[in-house]
């Protein structure tokens, strides 16, 4: 329940974020009545994210039990792929975003007589985009987890989200978004690398990868499944009590590769200040 909370949270508020500063700046611009075609364009995105979902659900179901192993090893895939970028994408980006709404915004009222679908494609894009993933991680989380509540978290982890873009759109909530971002990054990157290790599981049950096999040691006695913390350890770190070596390979291997790359110094972004302000 944990992990679809936390990562439905962070996509959440992150389509709040992009539409929380539409809305300000059409406010703030006089363009007001403009507001009935960001709905537009937030209603699209959902459908179109609820739909994907429910298809790729659907689909599935029909597979028989080797191709539902492939399938869940490519969403698992697709999801790690799109976290890890997600995740790196936002670092560098987190500064940047409302200048880049506002150029765009621009852009589209600009545009002459087409200005109505410009701004409602602007807001279908971004959103879109933001429920496109959570679809991904979602199908991957419930399908590498035997937790039933993990739909719960799911739709409490919007709300969660609503209510907080809610209140930052009104100035009711100051919150740290870089510190926030970066500590939901740091979890993500833990999801993922639990993923990826659960993908290759996936591959190897559906006979497609069967090297390094070999069970490096077994806690399922002393922490199985089943048990409070063994099954919080599996939501968060992707936890498996008998992991095989390509398994631990795959896992510390991602972790080590990412957390290197994130805790690595922003250094363009330091250097490039001194040169705008020399401008």
């Amino acid at each position: 329940m944990l992990v679809p909370f936390l990562i439905m949270l962070r996509e959440g508020l992150e389509a709040a974020l992009i539409v929380g500063i539409i809305a300000s700046y059409l406010r703030q611009t006089g363009r007001g009545a403009w507001m009935p075609a960001v709905w537009i364009g937030v209603f699209l995105a959902v459908a179109l994210a609820l739909s994907v979902g429910a298809g790729l659900q659907f689909a599935s179901a029909e597979f028989p039990q080797r191709q539902q192993e492939l399938f869940e090893a490519l969403v698992g895939l697709i999801a790690v792929g799109v976290l890890t970028w997600m995740v790196f994408w936002m670092r560098r980006a987190a500064h940047s975003v409302r200048r880049s709404l506002t150029g765009a915004l621009e852009d589209a009222f600009e545009s002459g007589h087409r200005q109505t679908l410009a701004l409602i494609g602007m807001v279908f894009l971004a959103v879109a985009r933001e429920g496109l993933e959570s679809v991904f991680f979602l199908l991957a989380v419930f399908q590498q987890s035997t937790d039933q509540a993990a739909p719960l978290g799911a739709l409490l982890g919007i709300l969660a989200a609503l209510l907080v873009g809610l209140a930052l759109y009104r100035g009711s909530l100051r919150l740290n978004l870089a510190h926030f971002f970066r500590l939901t990054g740091l979890f993500i990157l833990l999801v993922a690398a639990g993923l990826l290790a659960g993908s290759v599981r996936a591959l190897h049950e559906a006979g497609v990868w069967n090297h390094a096999q070999q069970v490096l040691f077994n806690l399922g006695d002393r922490l199985p499944l089943d048990s409070p913390l063994g099954a919080v350890f599996a939501g968060v770190l992707g936890y498996q009590p008998a992991p095989t070596v390509s398994e631990a390979v795959v896992y510390v291997g991602y972790l080590l590769a990412t957390l290197l790359l994130f805790f690595r110094p922003a250094r363009t972004a330091r250097s490039a200040v001194p040169h705008t302000h020399a401008r």
